[in-house]
């Protein structure tokens, strides 16, 4: 560990992106204890583990830009998403979509469409078999939902998951790997291709869908920027609630007590929000420094680029005691694992309402014995999303 003398911030050139990848939560009770601001090498960011320091610089971003300019994300979506926009720009785009995510749709729309997706998907699980529900329930629930919401029912299924992932490969790709983004640069034009059909539907039949809301307003913004948007969602819109759920099922089945209270008292929206501190789907993002200012007594320079952890503030021994055990009875305390500030995910209502108040009570109606046979065979993975890799159960 050495100082930068400049900005007289930590520095370490130990901590590989491997490690973040297959233990970071080790590493961020280490650097909440004793380096909670830390420059990282091989991230090329100073890395901020306290949830204090991730919500201010959250909060404030006309301090903390969220156009970071060393991410790839524009590189692999091919555009400047709204994600790395701010102020005006941001409130533009985000609530260009925003009908489509209201309470007043999901209730009166969305509900009645993801309890029959579920319905089809846990209905399709075969009894007395075991399978591995991230494939078989997780991912291809989260995708049809999703298709839905956006207004591309057309998309199958497997489209949609590659499509996720390859995009997220593409905004992870901080070694430019080539090939990586020539397989972003494919998924760029089928999407483009499918969007095109899509708009030409909802245009001549409206719903409720993003799509539909952002080609069908009266100040419609651009056409490369509605696709983006969507390209956004796609990105980010199955990865969450699948690895949300799979880590919730984890989460119950290796404590039984719990996921009797569920049962017996629905506890199921409890769970979810345990579920989603414990193992924060979407882990760390970056802000821009627009001015010198300081954190925690350490100087940072205008230009630097700060990774906000929000795994680690949903870790925060502030905040939660035994913050490393899942446990649906902890007292209440608000987590950052959908973010905070104007980027706050607008998806988050919808997420909570598929999986605490549909999926997760369906599926324990139809096998209220499900049992995880090994919990060792799982194992979870991610730097910037993070989840199991598979959950075999045993469908009784």
């Amino acid at each position: 560990m050495t100082t930068d003398v400049m900005s007289n911030v930590p520095v370490d050139d130990r901590i590989t992106i491997a490690e973040l990848t297959a233990d970071p939560y080790s590493i961020y009770r280490k650097l909440r204890a004793e380096t909670p601001v830390l420059r990282i090498n091989s991230i090329n960011r100073i890395m901020l583990t306290k949830a204090a320091d991730t919500k201010h610089v959250k909060d404030n971003w006309e301090l903390f830009s969220s156009d970071d300019p060393l991410t790839p994300m524009k590189r692999a979506f091919l555009a400047h998403t709204l994600m790395r926009k701010d102020g005006e720009a941001h409130k533009r785009e985000r609530n260009a979509m925003a009908p489509a995510f209201s309470p007043r749709n999901i209730k009166g729309c969305w509900n009645e469409i993801y309890t029959q997706v579920a319905k089809d998907y846990v209905g399709r699980l075969p009894r007395g078999e075991t399978v591995d529900l991230f494939s078989g329930l997780a991912a291809p629930y989260a995708a049809r939902c999703l298709t839905y919401l956006l207004g591309i029912p057309e998309a199958s299924d497997a489209d949609m998951m590659r499509w996720s992932q390859t995009l997220i490969d593409g905004a992870g790709n901080f070694g430019n790997v080539p090939e990586l983004f020539e397989r972003s640069d494919a998924a760029n034009a089928e999407m483009d291709a499918l969007f095109d059909t899509c708009v030409a539907r909802v245009k001549a039949d409206p719903d409720q869908s993003a799509l539909s809301v952002m080609v069908n307003a009266d100040d419609p913004i651009e056409r490369s920027q509605i696709y983006s948007n969507v390209k956004i969602a796609i990105g980010g819109g199955i990865n969450e609630p699948r690895d949300a759920l799979l880590t919730i099922l984890y989460g119950l089945f290796t404590n039984p007590d719990q996921l009797d209270a569920c049962k017996a008292d629905a506890l199921w929206d409890a769970a979810f929000e345990e579920g989603v501190r414990w193992v924060a789907p979407i882990q760390a993002s970056s802000r821009l420094v627009m001015q010198d200012t300081e954190i925690r007594g350490h100087a940072i320079a205008k230009g630097e680029v700060v990774m906000t952890v929000q795994a680690s503030a949903c870790h925060d021994e502030d905040l939660y005691d035994r913050p490393e055990e899942y446990n649906i009875f902890r007292p209440k305390t608000p987590h950052q694992a959908f973010g905070n500030g104007p980027h706050f995910c607008q998806g988050t209502h919808i997420a909570r309402r598929m999986l605490a108040q549909i999926v997760l009570p369906m599926l324990f109606d139809r096998f209220p014995n499900m049992t995880l046979p090994d919990p060792a065979q799982v194992k979870f993975w991610g730097f910037g999303f993070r989840g199991p890799l598979s959950l075999p159960v045993t469908l009784n």
